[in-house]
């Protein structure tokens, strides 16, 4: 690289270069890619990225600080100079490339991506992505394939490690998916890539590369639990001490509270967490609180998002009100527990920004007459809601009725 290309200016404004490289190094980087590179003052990079791109780094190397929280800050000290990030195939497909755009303009950025390990990984099983389903798994935990495992569908996976195919073909096994056909993917587009494949429930390789993906041909048993796509999952999905709000009210809850995308629920009372658990699993964008008093229940509650692919619902143990303190604040609240309790109401109303929905049950006259009155006080509708199931009676069959539940939903002007 000659210096008078290494001197040349970049277009005006974008100082940082974003450029991404594979296993393959500089041979697969493009002309515009290798420029940036070499005309850089600092680049930035993984090790692994700074060893790739060595032939070519004319400026100063540094590896990422650690923790990784540090890297924005490290960038933007070094804001005005011909500056390089390197990152992995595509920068802003689960890469560092999202990450530095929420602190840097797009106008101050000039990104030469390169074909992500997901597109690579396509093109060597011959999927279209656009049929695929992608799921990072980097650096979290493998339950959050469980949404996805619906016969016939095709995922792929990107991992943290070499332990992780072998750990989620044994979760895949236990959930009734033992048959489904894993390929392991590894080191793509580098010299010692290298691809196998095995049955979930024959699941044996060994010496797996760190840098893998995992692509999974869904099949079932017909012992497999699915998770439906619509609400109302069977009551017996969910770990619990009868403290749990029924299928059908369940399902008619999660319709009055009327999840959109990105938001965040509150679920006070939460006792299983089964309206907070489906609300996260109508979108992964989703998130909740589930604040219950009772620690065996807390517990319960994690153990039931961890079984349901939701792992990142969080759980705040204390008595509302005071355990709402602190919380981010919720685009909705569902209350199925202690709506009679001094405060709780009012510290859920007031939580709530203008068109935050809340959404209470009740079970007990007394906590059905304190929803008339707020009915009666602030309007929304309230609903009566009846469930009858067929039961025996002695050698015949009759209708036996669950307790009825009044339901107040409301939104905030």
């Amino acid at each position: 690289m000659s210096a008078e290309l290494q001197r040349e200016a970049l277009p005006r404004g974008r100082w940082l270069a974003i450029v991404g490289i594979g296993e393959d190094g500089v041979a697969g980087l493009s002309d515009e890619a290798k420029r940036l590179i070499a005309q850089a003052a600092i680049v930035f990079g993984g090790r692994r990225h700074l060893e790739l791109a060595a032939p070519l780094i004319a400026g100063q190397p540094r590896p990422w600080p650690s923790p990784f929280d540090m890297a924005v800050t490290a960038v933007r000290a070094q804001a005005g100079r011909h500056v390089c990030v390197l990152a992995s195939g595509d920068p802003f497909f689960h890469g560092v490339g999202a990450t530095l755009a929420r602190s840097f303009p797009a106008a101050e950025m000039n990104v030469v991506p390169a074909p992500s390990s997901f597109s690579l990984a396509a093109a060597r099983l011959g999927w279209a992505l656009q049929e695929t389903d992608i799921v990072s798994l980097h650096g979290k935990p493998p339950a959050l394939v469980r949404r996805f495992l619906h016969p016939g569908r095709r995922l792929l996976c990107l991992t943290s490690d070499a332990a992780a195919p072998a750990a989620i073909a044994a979760l895949l096994a236990a959930l009734g998916f033992g048959r489904s056909r894993l390929t392991v993917l590894e080191a793509l587009g580098g010299p010692a890539e290298r691809i196998r494949a095995a049955t979930a429930d024959a699941f044996a390789l060994e010496n797996i590369n760190p840098l893998n993906l995992l692509a999974i041909e869904v099949e079932s048993t017909r012992e497999a639990r699915i998770i439906p796509l619509a609400s109302g999952l069977p009551d017996d999905a969910f770990e619990h001490d009868g403290q749990i709000s029924k299928r059908e009210i369940r399902a008619l809850t999660l319709s009055a509270l009327a999840p959109r995308r990105g938001e965040l629920l509150w679920d006070i009372g939460a006792g299983s967490g089964s309206v907070a658990v489906e609300w996260m699993l109508a979108d992964p964008s989703l998130r909740a609180v589930a604040v219950e008093a009772n620690p065996g229940r807390a517990a319960r509650i994690r153990r039931n998002a961890d079984a349901l692919g939701v792992p990142w619902l969080k759980v705040a143990e204390g008595q509302a009100p005071a355990a709402l303190e602190n919380l981010d604040r919720p685009h909705a609240i569902f209350v199925g527990g202690g709506a009679s309790d001094p405060g709780v109401l009012d510290a859920a109303i007031a939580a709530l920004p203008a068109g935050g929905r809340l959404v209470v049950n009740a079970v007990t006259l007394e906590t059905e007459a304190v929803l008339i009155a707020r009915h009666a006080d602030t309007g929304g509708v309230l609903t009566r809601l009846c469930v009858e199931r067929s039961g025996p009676v002695g050698a015949m069959t009759a209708w036996r009725p669950a307790l009825p539940v009044v339901q107040w939903s409301w939104v905030k002007p």
